[in-house]
């Protein structure tokens, strides 16, 4: 996912994408411990996700809101 993509979003959007990256993350360490992984690649996707969108969600409580039309969040 692009943080491009991902700034168009709601906040709720992102907090469900961000506990559905979640799970996918716990899902793919298990199957790593239990020798089944077959993209081990995924997992460093995956971990870079979770952070595109903890940081996100950090910048709109910092900033105190959704973002404007088109994206783009306007400071007074």
């Amino acid at each position: 996912m692009k943080a491009k993509k991902l700034r168009s979003l709601t906040r709720i959007e992102l907090e469900q994408r961000l506990r559905e990256a979640g799970e996918e993350l716990f899902n793919l360490k298990f199957q790593q411990k239990t020798g089944q992984l077959s993209n081990p690649l995924r997992i460093r996707e995956v971990r870079k996700d979770v952070a595109r969108l903890t940081t996100l969600l950090k910048e709109r409580e910092a900033t105190g809101g959704e973002p404007a039309a088109g994206g783009v969040q306007q400071t007074e």
